[in-house]
């Protein structure tokens, strides 16, 4: 609705991992090179963790883009319970209903030694991978055991949100771990990146003058705490305040318009200002001493003196 208005030829601000509006600071582009030396190094496990809407998947998209034919990707998403074999058969498409355990880690070896022998390697990526928990862990790093001689014929790639790194931490998991042969635990965007964000969104969906303040992108920050996807519903929102408004930037009322609205209405809580501390006045001075003599409390905001003392004589 509001793209025709703000010279945009798309929306810049959609929520769904998009590869082709990546970022490339700091974060996202170390996290990436990982993520890339893992495979090209045939890592057995290559681990990506950070913040719920930090862009991990966005990351996986872009790598899925870059791998060529060379390569088996079997993709699964939040395993929590149930065979983990039957999980993994389905990511590569292969049958598993109705064969024993047995038969489903055959199943697997038959169809990894397949791939090796056609000159393909096969990966496994693992999205929501704080869910498994250390039994799915453990049967995941017995199934990098599948070797042929010196190569090994799965690499897997664990993505997931923080609890994942604390979880691989763990004393029962110290094989796991040691396995790892890369990993990066993605941040959220500083204030810097925060502006150049929204500029090079912007840029992609057509608009390459700036559209949102210097103040504007500050309290964008503040509010988002640098997650990208939070970014995205608050500059999304703006555009529709904007627009609203026919206003032809977006200017930090704007914003504290949107960010009041979504504290007061909204199904997320964005950051909220922390109240200022009162000033300290020098009108009154109160001293608890110890035993020893020596002042352990010095009180010398006026008002709290008088409320203490009050509270100490009655």
């Amino acid at each position: 609705m509001y793209e025709e208005f703000y010279g945009l030829t798309q929306k810049p601000f959609s929520i769904q991992p998009d590869p082709d509006y990546i970022y490339w600071g700091r974060a996202h582009s170390l996290a990436y090179a990982m993520l890339e030396y893992g495979v090209m190094n045939h890592a057995g496990f290559t681990v990506i963790t950070g913040e719920i809407g930090c862009g991990k998947t966005t990351l996986i998209r872009h790598l899925l883009n870059r791998l060529d034919q060379e390569y088996t990707v079997g993709l699964v998403s939040n395993i929590q319970d149930g065979n983990l074999l039957e999980w993994v058969l389905s990511a590569f498409g292969q049958p598993y209903e109705g064969k024993s355990h047995v038969a489903l880690h055959d199943s697997l070896q038959q169809f990894l030694i397949e791939q090796y022998s056609a000159g393909r390697r096969t990966i496994l990526i693992v999205d929501e991978a704080q869910n498994l928990g250390p039994k799915l862990l453990e049967q995941l790093r017995l199934l990098s055991n599948i070797n042929a001689d010196s190569d090994q014929l799965l690499q897997l790639i664990l993505v997931g949100q923080p609890e994942l790194k604390d979880l691989l931490q763990a004393p029962e998991l110290v094989q796991f771990a040691q396995r790892v042969a890369s990993d990066f635990h993605l941040v959220p965007l500083t204030k810097e990146d925060v502006q150049e964000y929204i500029a090079h969104r912007l840029e992609v969906a057509g608009r390459h003058e700036p559209l949102y303040t210097d103040v504007a992108c500050e309290r964008i920050f503040e509010a988002s705490r640098g997650i990208p996807r939070i970014i995205n519903v608050l500059c999304d929102t703006c555009l529709v305040y904007g627009f609203a408004q026919m206003s032809d930037q977006i200017d930090s009322t704007i914003v504290d318009e949107v960010i009041e609205d979504k504290k007061e209405h909204g199904v997320f809580a964005v950051k909220k200002e922390v109240p200022p501390v009162a000033p300290v006045s020098s009108s009154a001075r109160v001293e608890i001493s110890n035993d020893d003599d020596e002042p352990a409390l010095v009180i010398r905001d006026k008002e709290l003196a008088r409320l203490l003392l009050q509270k100490l004589q009655g």
